[in-house]
């Protein structure tokens, strides 16, 4: 084990010993009762840090699956466990604080965290592993020429193709998409978890998506983590188009439309030549160009798109926290958690994700599949 690891699984350690601590003596358990508690718990803090691992796990093939799944459900569980304990820990010291502390309190409070920590992670299951609902979003745009009014793109973003999500869930993910019948689809990054050579067969169905005006890509983070030069040949072989800080434009009856595309926000870190420029991806497209639409991974690359000019930005990265309480986090790095928002002149439509990461768990985030209209400001 890596010696950088070690803080980690320390750390993991000291907050399965709180929870222990502060819920299994005042549940009332009894010797056996607490001795299962503790066992659960250990084994909850070793299969937490494996959840974490999970796209870069090389075990045979027969255990790999199983413990990916048992380690990243235990990291949703334990999540919502560790937020619940806390929020009891806050809830007594304020009974205390005005004197209304019982006994039962304490004993019914205990009881009552894992089991709605339990209940958060199943009905979070469900919400992760149904297919994307299509979530529908009109944006207006200024002087939109009658020839682009209604133009119609299907955007879907952070399905995380990797541990938990194969084949079968992007095939599903395609028809959906497929039966929009968009003019253009816009994947906006973090498509896979994992290297080309173990996710290239659950990658295939998107070989069958079909839009009038095309199928465009632009990388997420999580594409630099997966060998991201080796994930562009693959996508353009799969006939995507793949957006490197480059645009396309399309027309409509004399209306010129572009669909420009930059890489990560953070790709410089992993190739300098990959740095995101929204100055350089409108480069070249002249003034006959009247709606300009920009796809960025990350909402941070708006500022710098409001500057150049363009209309709307699709972006993802944030999956709108995807469960409680990393919502709350998300504002500390990026400027939007979801939703449409505006910089400026410019739109901003952050999608939840269409897959998830790390734990199967969507709660109060659901996933989507978006379908945006250009309509008349």
């Amino acid at each position: 084990m890596r010696r950088s690891f070690m803080p980690f699984l320390a750390l993991v350690l000291v907050l399965h010993f709180y929870i222990g601590i502060r819920l299994l003596p005042a549940m009332g358990l009894g010797v056996l009762g607490v001795a299962v508690g503790v066992l659960l718990l250990i084994v909850s803090a070793l299969l937490v840090p494996l959840g974490l691992g999970a796209p870069g796990m090389r075990w045979r093939r027969r255990w790999a699956e199983p413990l990916t799944w048992a380690a990243l459900i235990a990291m949703g569980y334990f999540s919502s466990l560790l937020v619940l304990t806390f929020l009891r820990d806050l809830l007594l010291l304020g009974m205390k604080l005005f004197n209304a502390m019982t006994p039962l309190l304490v004993h019914d409070s205990a009881v009552a965290v894992p089991l709605a920590a339990l209940a958060v992670t199943l009905v979070g299951f469900v919400n992760a592993r149904r297919v994307a609902r299509v979530v529908k979003v009109d944006v207006p745009i200024a002087n939109l020429p009658p020839s682009l009014e209604g133009y119609k793109i299907a955007q879907i973003s952070d399905i995380h193709v990797g541990p938990t999500i194969k084949r079968a869930y992007l095939n599903a993910i395609v028809n959906r998409v497929n039966a929009l019948k968009a003019d253009s689809i816009a994947i906006t990054g973090d498509l896979v978890d994992g290297s080309v050579r173990r996710l290239a067969p659950h990658t295939e169905p998107l070989r069958r998506l079909a839009a009038r005006d095309g199928v465009f890509f632009v990388t997420g983070n999580h594409e630099y983590y997966s060998g991201a030069e080796e994930w562009i040949v693959e996508l353009r072989r799969l006939g995507l188009t793949v957006l490197m800080n480059e645009h396309v434009v399309r027309k409509r009856s004399g209306a010129a439309l572009m669909i420009a595309g930059v890489a990560d926000y953070t790709a410089h870190n992993f190739n300098p030549a990959h740095r995101s420029d929204p100055h350089a991806a409108a480069a070249g497209a002249g003034d006959e160009v009247q709606v300009r639409i920009l796809l960025a991974h990350q909402p941070r690359s708006a500022e710098a798109a409001a500057q150049a000019g363009y209309h709307l930005q699709l972006s993802g990265h944030t999956h709108g926290g995807q469960f409680f309480p990393w919502n709350l986090f998300v504002p500390l790095q990026q400027p939007f958690v979801a939703g449409l928002n505006r910089v400026r002149d410019m739109w901003v439509y952050i999608s939840r994700g269409t897959g998830y990461w790390g734990p199967p768990k969507r709660f109060g985030a659901p996933s989507e599949i978006t379908l945006l209209r250009l309509v008349p400001a």
